[in-house]
């Protein structure tokens, strides 16, 4: 585990290098608290696996208005990019699987990632749009 006072002392002597905290970072809470610090902060697993969590709100640590108010709104503009990747000839796995997590604790979640996740090798745009309907429709039950 990365021990942080020592990188927190290190940065305290040595105040023109630029240094930057990667490991054990779970929450933007964290990652503020990090930032006043320290130059940087690179998160990871938290990211992958819960990326609206992790940096659905990040643009506000700058001062700057979230583009997106919600998963889904992030996972209907991603509709585009996805239908341009896969009339290119991509495969629709290549972009969902980093999108697995984006609706973790969520209602539709399970529905999301597994049509992704079953579907997402040979997927077409209907796959990824009965994905979107899975989390719309876990929505509404909620």
């Amino acid at each position: 585990p990365l021990d942080y006072p020592l990188v927190h002392r290190m940065k305290a002597e040595f105040p023109d290098l630029h240094l930057s905290v990667n490991g054990g970072i779970g929450s933007l809470d964290q990652v503020r608290d990090q930032l006043g610090t320290m130059d940087g902060v690179m998160v990871g697993r938290a990211a992958y696996h819960q990326p609206w969590d992790m940096l659905g709100d990040a643009d506000a640590l700058w001062g700057e208005v979230p583009r997106f108010a919600s998963p889904l709104e992030v996972a209907e503009e991603m509709r585009e990019v996805i239908a341009r990747h896969l009339a290119e000839g991509g495969r629709m796995h290549q972009i969902t699987r980093h999108m697995l997590g984006l609706f973790h604790g969520r209602p539709g979640a399970r529905g999301w990632k597994r049509i992704l996740s079953e579907r997402g090798s040979s997927g077409t745009l209907a796959d990824y749009d009965a994905a979107l309907a899975a989390v719309r429709d876990g929505a509404m039950a909620a």
